[in-house]
């Protein structure tokens, strides 16, 4: 008797995506964005900073907002403080991107809710990296 494995969507949202934007990268590299993207950069996920205060970090140009990026993306990776995550998500939703991903200590219930009614997968209160690294060591 063979026994199908537990799905795993965060398994799954990993190995499809590919282009990451990160709304709240910091060019300092002891910043945990910081950190997360460059981890996440060097397992060959394309990073977009998106930080209106930076020109660029990791290699890559930075953007003021999600509005402004030139390319399709598959993640949301927001490293900001609840209070800006609901605009961010809105972004999110008008872009149609497929995965919000709110950073360890970044919980909104309201904006999840409504990027999941939106059809978007939403990850919040983890770290991208830590799950990274926890399935694919």
């Amino acid at each position: 008797m063979v026994s199908r494995p537990e799905a795993d969507p965060i398994r799954e949202l990993l190995q499809r995506s590919k282009t990451i934007a990160v709304v709240g990268l910091s060019d300092r590299p002891m910043r945990p964005s910081h950190g997360v993207s460059a981890y996440m950069q060097s397992h060959g996920y394309k990073i977009i900073p998106v930080n209106p205060t930076i020109a660029e970090t990791l290699g890559e140009k930075s953007y003021p907002s999600l509005l402004q990026l030139p390319e399709k993306i598959d993640i949301v990776n927001i490293f900001r403080r609840p209070e800006y995550v609901e605009e961010i998500v809105d972004q999110a939703i008008a872009l149609k991107v497929p995965a919000v991903w709110m950073q360890e200590e970044v919980v909104h219930q309201k904006a999840a809710e409504k990027a999941q009614k939106a059809g978007i997968f939403v990850v919040m209160d983890l770290c991208i990296l830590k799950e990274h690294r926890a399935r694919f060591r």
